[in-house]
């Protein structure tokens, strides 16, 4: 039985991915597990790993095309069937751009859920926030097989496009994103198809609008006027551009993109570290693995946010999200930019397994080999930059997580002990919060915690 390989979702607010890379050929033999292809999201570059064995066959999306999520884009076939050309159903394929055929059928035709269908059915929790963003009812979705997923929904509703088209009542389909850009930017109609599944418009179908020359929106907007190139003066004149690297871009968009949509605030606190430096040393005389200050500090955040779920949420579509599971992602600069690889189920590692978690995601992070896994569902962020020396700073936060936390260098400094000023060495810490989600107080009480754990590291075992 055939496989599909899809464009995967990495993200809650990705809507496509670019082919980097096949590194397997047309053909040619796969085993499930190892690397298929590598992918360019809103968070890094990635690994996609084959999803079964068998022989690939009928890749539908070349090396720099841009792909909508839940797009297949080739196939695996069982040793059986690799003599058959199946292929998926593509309309459309150009060198930026993937768009899915899905068959037309009038409303009337559509195959309804008999009642209680969704008792033994099960739906995916981006396929039920699209339904109800477009008040449909999941009884009337048939899925392929037993899950309701965002790709079913799609094609129902643009089963529903094409049916309304008829009668003359047009129905938007669009993601989120790009609803609120066509209302913030009152970009009249006619919209045109768009790339997304099922012919939903993303926003990028809606920049490319608002960058053409005949466009025209209720508030135009303002052209700068550029000053022929013989007019400016040598000062005024770049002596050389710089090549920006995908790590480096990516970095620039989501950190644009968090400045911009939330509203941070901060919170700083200098901590004893002399405990913290004892507790790594003690660690070391019996570790196989180097146990550094940074995993030591993925513990204390971990446990604190066990302590604290609200630090550990998101802010979605108005409303507040607590992840379900602890995933701590770690800053991690790489050759030309920045990447966050995430340790998985933080709270439930040891310190020992932190450490060789680590290590083994900072080295394929600068090796540009990150897996899917390795960067997806990050729900908190450490950033330490006390190796470069820095005393304190404060970061941007990583979206859509709710809260970053930024750790300056261990240095010696003055501070009073029972009365007595004595040398001791301390750190700096800075939260960076949404205030969407959290609180000045809530925001304190983790730091709170994370001060004690540091402080007194028993703390933990409470």
């Amino acid at each position: 039985m055939s496989i599909n390989v899809i464009m995967p979702v990495l993200g809650m607010t990705q809507e496509t991915g670019k082919i980097v890379r096949w590194l397997k050929s047309h053909g040619e033999q796969v085993k499930k597990g190892e690397p298929l292809i590598e992918v360019e999201t809103d968070k890094a570059i990635a690994e996609i790993e084959a999803p079964g064995d068998g022989i690939l066959a009928n890749i539908t999306a070349n090396e720099g095309d841009v792909v909508p999520v839940a797009t297949v884009i080739a196939v695996i076939l069982a040793p059986d069937e690799a003599g058959n050309d199946r292929r998926p159903e593509v309309v459309q394929r150009t060198a930026t751009q993937i768009k899915v055929s899905v068959p037309e059928q009038s409303v009337k035709d559509l195959p309804a859920l008999a009642p209680g269908i969704l008792d033994v059915v099960t739906v995916s929790p981006l396929a039920r926030r699209i339904a109800e963003e477009n008040n449909l009812d999941l009884r009337l979705i048939k899925p392929k097989g037993n899950k309701i997923e965002k790709a079913d929904v799609y094609a129902y509703l643009e089963r529903q496009k094409s049916a309304a088209h008829e009668t003359g009542a047009g129905r938007l389909l669009a993601s989120p994103k790009a609803r609120r850009l066509i209302k913030e930017k009152r970009i009249p109609p006619p919209l045109p198809m768009g790339s997304g599944p099922g012919g939903a418009i993303l926003a990028a179908d809606l920049e490319e609008i608002l960058a053409h020359p005949g466009i025209e929106t209720q508030s135009p907007p303002i052209s700068p006027v550029a000053l022929p190139v013989e007019s400016q003066s040598p000062i005024d004149k770049p002596a050389s551009f710089s090549t920006v690297g995908t790590s480096w871009r990516i970095m620039s968009e989501r950190t644009t993109l968090s400045w911009q949509t939330a509203p941070h605030f901060y919170l700083m606190r200098e901590i004893n570290a002399s405990q913290m430096i004892q507790w790594r040393d003690n660690i070391r005389t019996r570790a196989a693995t180097k146990v550094t200050i940074t995993d030591l500090l993925v513990k204390v955040v971990a446990e604190a946010l066990h302590r604290h779920p609200r630090m550990n949420a998101s802010w979605q579509d108005g409303h507040i999200a607590l992840f379900g599971r602890i995933h701590v992602g770690l800053a991690v600069a790489v050759e030309d930019g920045l990447v966050v690889p995430v340790i998985r189920n933080a709270d439930q590692k040891s310190i020992n397994e932190l450490a060789a978690e680590r290590e083994r995601l900072i080295a394929s992070a600068k090796a540009k080999s990150l897996h899917l896994e390795d960067i997806r569902d990050g729900t908190f962020t450490l950033s330490n930059l006390g190796m470069y020396m820095v005393d304190a700073f404060y970061a941007i936060i990583n979206p859509p997580q709710a809260a970053i936390l930024a750790v300056g260098r261990i240095t010696d400094r003055v501070v009073p002990v029972d009365g007595q000023i004595v040398i001791q060495p301390t750190m700096i810490l800075s939260l960076s919060c949404d205030h969407r989600v959290i609180d000045g107080a809530t925001g304190a009480m983790f730091l709170q915690t994370v001060a004690e754990m540091i402080e007194q590291p028993l703390r933990i075992l409470e």
